[in-house]
Parts: C-alpha cells; structure tokens; sequence
C-alpha cells in the first residue's frame, strides 16, 4: 500500500477506534466511582480498609472468571454481540450499587460489575486485530486504552459533583447509565470488516497489508470487500468452529505465559493506583473528596498521554523499520524504568512532588498496558487473540484480587500502629518493582515473540 495516503485508504477504521475508546472511558468511570466515594461510604457503613479491600478483592476474582469466559466466549460469538452482552450486564451492575444497604450488598454489585466489566478488553483487542494492520495496533490500542485515563479524569469531576449535589446513590445511577447510551452507538455503527458494508476495498487489502495470509472471516462477505486471494476465500468461508483453539493448547505454549505473567505482575499496581489514591489523599494529605480534584486530575490526564505515547512510540519504531518484538519489548523496557521512582514517593511531603512521581508511574503503566496487550494480538492468529486476552486478563485480576486483601491488611495494621504512611511506602515500593521483573519474565519466556503456529 506503499504511495497511498490516508485519503485514498480510507479512515473508518478509526470510527471504530473512537467506539472503543468511549466504551473504555465508560468502563472506567463505572469502576472508579466506589473508590471516589471511599471517604463518604466508609463513614456511612463504617468500613475498615480490610471491608474495602475485601470488596475490591470481591471484584477483582470476578473480573478474572469473567476474563477467562469472555475471552473464550467473544472468539465464539464475535466482537459486535461480546460488547452487547458486556455492557448491558455491567450497566445494570453499576446502578445496582445506588440500591445497597450493606457491606454484603456493595460486595454483590462488585462481583456483578467485575463480570460484566471484564468483556471489555477481550472484545476490544480482538476488535483491534481485526480493524488494524500490525503497525497501527500499539497506537489503536494506546488510544482505545487511554479511555481508561479520561474515564479516571472524568469520574473526580463528576462523581463527586453527583455525590455532594443528590446522594452518592445518583453517582451510581447516572455513571451506569451511560452505558446504554453507548450501546446504540455500537449497534448500528460496527460490524467486522469483511462484512462491512462502509469499508471500502483499498482499507480492507490496507488492514490486511502486513499479515503473510488476509484475514480470516466466517461467512459470505459483502459487495466490494472480497478477499484478494484463493487462500483468503477458503478463510472467510471455513466455519467458526474449525478456528477455535482450546485452552490446553493455549496454556502448552509459552508466549501465553509470557502475556500470563506480563498482566499478573503489573494488573494490581494499576488497581491499587485506581482505587487507593483517593484514600491515600485523603489520609495523607487530608483532601476533601467532596468536591472536584485537582491532583486526581493531573495524575489520570498524565496516563492519558502515557497510554497514547507509549502506543505511538512502539508503531513509530515499527515504521522506522524495526522488527515488531524489539520495538514492542525495547518500549516495555522504557515503559518499565519509568515506574522505578514512585518508590520515592513517601520520601517527600510536597504534595505535588508526590503528584508528579504518581502521575509519571501511572503514565507508564498505561504505556505498558498499550503494549503489552498488543504482543498478544502480535504473537497468536486473530481467531486465538480473545482467549490469550482473557487468560492474561484473569491471571491478572487473580493478582487483582489478592493484592487488595494485602493492601488491606497493611494500611489496617500500620494505622493501629499510628503510622499508616509506612504502609503505603511499602506499597509505593513494591508498585516501583514489578514491571521490570515482568518484562524479564515475558523476555524469559519469549525471547523474539515469535507468531505462534496452532
């Protein structure tokens, strides 16, 4: 496709990309707003930070059962119905919270919100592989991914507004209506490629430009987008069922476990930025979650930057003429140094000294996260990216899951000890460590990240 700008190719792949950036955007405003009301629901219905972190482990082992079968599941059904069912479960989850009286009943709607919410990423880096070429992936999925920071920007404003202006139930509420709103977006804008009847011919061969094969897509493809090859047409016409590739055989190779142990080890840092920071504010800083918040702020606009600059740099590289795994793993690498002096956090009281080390560790994280969800869609066939996506994806929501429980039981025990800020010190250094630890485990494990022939 070499001479063709992006007039002659066309851009409706990006309309899909803005779709799964407000989906994600939704995603995160939803998960987030429990840990904004932290301070207003721990005063109402007394919670200690192991209630809190007993909840937040509740949604986390969800998230990841949820994983593993959305994962299985969207390669079953396909993208478009995969993000019906996700949203229309995590919605309802959402609003359901405005109807708890109890710790048990904020438990329950965690453990729904987790199920529905983790359809999100499978159907979303699936949707990624099968709209982008290689190149333009790490980018599509920084900026699909970046919705997660604008959602994490958005909720400080809004939720808190919500709360102080109608009842911390309308903050729940309205958030989880959003969702349905999205839904008629996605409904009658997307559908797969090959069935597309939008794309035009030089976007689809465009789309396809970098793979040894054209894609491979079930059923009878529409005028004007027909697969250019014999091999192609054999593709789109094999049945769904013959393209499936089972979890024993995913876990026998070892890129999985490299995408396994990238997502396990760096997952619960981003939770534990996402549901912590507040009440580490407040505690340490005795800020007033009441009202709109500058810091939480700038910290969730930072990873915006980070999670679209960390996709841009590893495609950037790749159009410079770099391999695909050294641009994705030399990124990482970066990514993952980047993280290292949040540990020093604790070792300043400038609250925006502290703001700034968070903002940069939270900026590469999501940079990280750009990347690494790529090396799955980089590593397995397109009819295999959605089930590698939610083994990693539960593995990481298993680390999820027990992180919480730890951070719990730290913060309660150095608060009994009047010295909660070592708590989070500990928590700051173990944040600093992890990426760099997963990204020699991921080298360990696939050294070249090799495409992998099921």
């Amino acid at each position: 496709m070499k001479g063709m700008d992006s007039t002659t190719i066309g851009k409706y792949r990006w309309r899909i990309c803005a779709l799964l950036f407000f989906a994600t955007t939704i995603n995160y405003i939803d998960r987030q707003v429990i840990g904004l009301l932290k301070p207003i629901l721990s005063d109402e219905f007394e919670w200690s930070e192991k209630d809190f972190g007993g909840m937040m482990s509740a949604f986390a082992a969800a998230y990841a059962i949820g994983l593993l079968l959305f994962g299985r599941l969207v390669d079953r059904i396909g993208t478009k119905m995969g993000y019906i069912l996700s949203i229309v479960v995590w919605s309802f989850a959402a609003m359901a919270h405005a109807l708890a009286k109890s710790t048990m009943g904020f438990g329950f709607a965690r453990v729904a919100l987790g199920l529905g919410e983790s359809g999100n990423f499978p159907v979303a880096i699936k949707s990624v592989a099968e709209w982008f070429p290689k190149k333009e992936r790490a980018l599509a999925t920084g900026i699909f991914n970046s919705g997660a920071n604008i959602g994490a920007v958005i909720a400080p404003i809004v939720v808190p507004w919500l709360a102080g202006t109608y009842g911390w139930q309308h903050a729940f509420i309205w958030t989880g209506l959003i969702g349905f709103v999205w839904l008629v977006f996605w409904i009658f804008i997307y559908e797969i490629p090959a069935r597309h009847k939008k794309l035009t011919q030089a976007e689809y061969d465009y789309i396809h430009s970098d793979e040894e094969k054209p894609a491979a897509y079930a059923g009878e493809l529409p005028d004007g987008v027909k697969p250019v090859t014999a091999a192609a047409v054999a593709a789109a016409n094999t049945p769904p069922e013959k393209k499936r590739v089972s979890w024993g055989k995913l876990l026998g190779v070892r890129q999985t476990w490299a995408f396994v142990f990238g997502k396990m080890l760096t997952d619960p840092i981003w939770w534990f930025f996402l549901f912590w920071l507040p009440s580490y504010f407040a505690t340490t800083f005795n800020l007033d979650f009441k009202k709109p918040n500058l810091q939480l702020f700038v910290i969730y606009t930072a990873t915006t930057v980070g999670s679209i600059g960390g996709g841009y740099l590893s495609s950037w590289l790749i159009k410079k003429g770099w391999p695909v795994f050294r641009a994705r793993k030399t990124s990482m690498l970066l990514f993952a140094i980047c993280v290292v002096p949040i540990m020093f956090a604790k070792s300043t009281n400038n609250i925006w000294v502290v703001v700034g080390l968070i903002s940069l560790a939270a900026a590469a994280h999501q940079a990280w996260s750009a990347n690494i969800f790529t090396t799955a869609s980089d590593m397995f066939p397109k009819y295999a990216v959605s089930s590698v996506v939610g083994i990693g994806g539960m593995a990481g929501s298993i680390g999820g899951s027990l992180f919480p429980i730890f951070a719990g039981f730290l913060l309660d025990y150095y608060k009994e000890q009047g010295d909660i800020g070592t708590g989070y010190n500990i928590l700051f250094l173990i944040s600093g460590s992890m990426y760099l630890l997963a990204w020699g485990i991921m080298h360990l494990f696939a050294p070249k990240m090799e495409q992998v022939d099921i």
